[in-house]
């Protein structure tokens, strides 16, 4: 079940050490004194940077253009839990079990993801800056949507290995 909210909010949810490497990060980043900081601020569009952080997490640091729901997709992954904060911009990603939608690119292990069709069933989150949402295995989501305008967004994902 995904979760989903303020740093904080989600970090009184979430008592998980695997999640730790991952929320130390993301402090860094609420902190505009830090190398991660200027870093990500600075990130050009288009770019995605993959940071290891520990032989069980890292993070891609990307920015880009918020996109039309029908350009966009539902995926899942099976080797990591996705944790997926809005540095700056707003964004819609909707999740829906992967149970209840229909494969388009059945899983691929070298890539760790597999694809879906959309619905007009799936839950709808709204996430703004300095929020995240956590997808777990069974969470199909639909990131990168815009929220009213196409718009810049720049994010951190972070791979969390579910075998930690």
């Amino acid at each position: 079940m995904a979760i989903f909210g303020t740093i904080q909010a989600v970090k009184e949810q979430i008592n998980c050490s695997s999640f730790e490497k991952a929320f130390l990060y993301i402090d860094k980043l609420q902190n505009k004194n830090s190398n991660e900081y200027k870093s990500l601020l600075n990130i050009g569009l288009d770019e995605c940077n993959k940071i290891i952080l520990d032989e069980h997490c890292f993070v891609l640091e990307q920015a880009y253009i918020s996109k039309n729901k029908e350009d966009c997709f539902f995926e899942s992954h099976k080797k990591y839990i996705d944790i997926q904060y809005v540095f700056e911009g707003e964004e819609i990603m909707e999740v829906e079990n992967i149970s209840n939608l229909e494969v388009t690119t059945p899983y691929k292990e070298d890539l760790d993801y597999a694809k879906y069709s959309q619905t007009k069933d799936s839950s709808i989150l709204k996430i703004k800056q300095n929020e995240l949402a956590i997808f777990f295995p069974q969470d199909a989501h639909m990131p990168c949507v815009k929220l009213g305008e196409n718009k810049r967004v720049i994010k951190a994902v972070f791979k969390i290995s579910i075998n930690n």
